[in-house]
């Protein structure tokens, strides 16, 4: 039988007064405090696109926003257009954050800005890709890669957008692995200590999953990334014939619907006119359940890690090719002709040409930005006689 919980008549009851009379939005953050790294006048809010539209706009439009598209969620190397890409699960984000956020009078645009561009640094093969590229990024630099403060890079160092700092700062503190029962705000943001934490990101992993977002807008997007990939990732599961033990009502549902409704009241319930985002204990337990039923069920199984020590192997061997390459100077490359020229375009303004970055980083940015049928095509282009190859799933098979 369906699990589907409602509002409390009383909070429905105040809801419906506040919006007959007008109530304040206390906690929203406010459009006029806005604040962009860059005073340009042709990014200054106007009657008709405030601050955070043109955030909007402006991620809708970078290259990488494409992208999205043909990068895996969770299920890799499947021919199944029934499965999620990083393209629908950005797209879930920000369809349930905006929700939350009307429900609880916060600012809607803020919060589908920092919600289209969550992402944007992900790499090709979901986390997989994530962790091997941060494990080739340490061991080369000693510094840590993460996906989130690699969406940062995008707009900031990659295509240089003067977004403004709220938005920058809910994409990279939006960290969907960790969970918590109550999310507070840290306030007192500047550009100065923003860029003081990414700093400290890249050295210290652990530092960077601790972070909070400054404002109750990236507190939802962060728990609504948890919502839209919980159920979503079941649903996927079944539809790629992953073989999966029932799981378990821990008071939420066990279906995407149904996870989506009930942890969305939950907080609404707990949330309206207060300072933080909030579930109750017992919604709270149930998703730390469900997580690790994830975990256990569909992300650690055999059936869906079959790939990663061969994406894992190529990875590497692309790394280390593309980074030779670069330090000899050789153009025909594709690090040079697909990317470093790619962003060498005058339209791109930048403090200093893309081509002087770190030669790491360099690398590290193109394998994140690479779709996971660009990296396969790159990897037969650059070893071209090499056994090592992975093949897709096929409709029929």
């Amino acid at each position: 039988m369906a699990n589907y919980k409602s509002l409390s008549k009383e909070l429905t009851d105040r809801m419906l007064y506040d919006r007959e009379h007008g109530a304040p939005e206390k906690f929203a953050f406010p459009y006029e405090k806005a604040v962009r790294r860059k005073d340009n006048p042709h990014d200054a809010a106007s009657v008709w696109r405030n601050a955070f539209v043109r955030d909007v706009d402006k991620i809708l439009h970078c290259p990488y926003y494409n992208r999205y598209a043909d990068k895996t969620q969770v299920f890799s190397l499947r021919k199944n257009d029934d499965l999620s890409h990083r393209g629908l699960h950005v797209q879930l984000v920000s369809r349930i954050a905006r929700t939350l956020s009307a429900a609880l009078n916060l600012n809607v645009d803020l919060t589908e800005a920092i919600a289209v561009g969550h992402d944007l640094g992900h790499t090709p093969f979901g986390h997989t890709g994530e962790r091997v590229l941060d494990g080739l990024f340490r061991e080369n630099t000693g510094k840590r890669f993460s996906h989130n403060i690699q969406s940062v890079r995008v707009l900031e160092n990659i295509f240089p957008a003067n977004v403004t700092l709220q938005t920058l700062d809910g994409i990279a503190f939006h960290n969907g692995e960790a969970e918590l029962e109550k999310y507070q705000p840290v306030g007192g943001l500047t550009f100065e200590k923003f860029d003081e934490q990414i700093s400290g990101c890249y050295e210290n992993a652990e530092y960077c999953k601790n972070l909070l977002p400054s404002t109750l807008e990236g507190c939802v997007v962060r728990i609504s990334d948890i919502i839209a990939y919980l159920g979503k990732d079941r649903n996927d599961a079944e539809k790629s014939g992953v073989d999966l033990k029932p799981f378990v009502d821990y008071g939420i549902g066990t279906t995407n619907a149904e996870i989506i409704n009930n942890l969305s009241v939950s907080i609404i319930e707990n949330s309206y006119g207060k300072p933080y985002i909030k579930t109750d204990e017992t919604a709270f337990r149930a998703l730390a359940l469900c997580k690790k039923e994830n975990y256990d069920n569909i992300y650690l199984n055999p059936l869906v890690k079959d790939n990663d020590e061969k994406i894992k192997s190529m990875m590497s061997m692309i790394y280390d090719r593309l980074l030779s390459d670069l330090k000899k100077g050789d153009k025909s490359s594709p690090v040079f002709t697909h990317h470093i020229d790619y962003l060498g375009k005058p339209y791109y303004k930048r403090t200093k040409p893309y081509a002087e970055t770190e030669p790491d980083l360099i690398v590290t940015d193109y394998i994140a930005s690479m779709t996971d049928d660009y990296f396969i095509d790159l990897f037969g282009y650059l070893f071209p006689d090499s056994s090592l190859s992975v093949r897709y799933k096929g409709y029929f098979e």
